[in-house]
């Protein structure tokens, strides 16, 4: 019979946890992509524009993300195309990012004083420069925080992939789980590995958003 020390069973387990920190890396920077681009048609005087953007958040905010999930690994293998786990993934969590982070810009964006349009609309800033050069930097500092905050809900629903066979720190304990028979041993480890990543970025959301806070007092 084999046996399987800790050190066996965290090894295993920190093997896949490369994968889900590079899923979240890949899920938040080209959900911050597509976001970006949403949240500029959101904004857009361009009645079509913004109701692209609308529809594309309420879709995404509004269904679950293990759905979504579904739809991307299962739905277009009923077209003939075979999409990997890790794809399937990696599109599912960037556009589910994507409705998320949009929607926590515009409300920075909408945050900032109208004053600061009316100023600089007056120095004959065009829209595009209005938002270049006064808005978005005044946005950026307002949305640190709850970004920063978010890339915790991003690690946390990798987890979900594992549904779909991607094999990530979930999916890899209940693979060592069936080969150790130690669960409580098993998942009280990948509860841990899973505090560690989360627990840093969510007290550094916290310090900001506290640093922001003193900042805006003191302004």
């Amino acid at each position: 019979m084999i046996t399987f020390t800790l050190w066996d069973i965290l090894r295993n387990l920190l093997l896949a946890t490369r994968w889900t920190i590079l899923l979240s890396l890949v899920s938040f920077l080209g959900g911050g992509l597509v976001g970006l681009c949403l949240l500029f048609l959101r904004i857009s005087r361009r009645k079509a524009a913004g109701a692209f953007a609308k529809y594309y958040i309420e879709l995404f905010q509004g269904t679950p993300l293990l759905m979504q999930l579904f739809i991307a690994f299962f739905g277009l293998g009923l077209f003939g195309i075979d999409v990997p786990a890790w794809l399937a993934a990696g599109l599912a969590l960037i556009l589910w990012s994507a409705a998320f982070l949009t929607e926590i810009w515009r409300g920075c964006v909408e945050a900032v004083a109208r004053g600061q349009w009316e100023a600089s609309a007056s120095l004959g800033m065009g829209r595009l420069q209005q938002m270049r050069h006064v808005i978005l930097p005044q946005a950026l500092r307002i949305a640190i925080p709850p970004t920063v905050g978010f890339s915790v809900q991003i690690v946390k629903g990798t987890a979900l992939t594992s549904i779909i066979g991607f094999v990530e720190l979930s999916k890899a304990g209940t693979v060592v789980t069936n080969a150790t028979f130690q669960p409580f041993t098993v998942y009280g480890l990948v509860a841990l590995i899973y505090f560690a990543l989360c627990w840093p970025l969510s007290k550094s959301s916290q310090i900001l958003e506290r640093k922001l806070n003193v900042a805006h007092r003191n302004h």
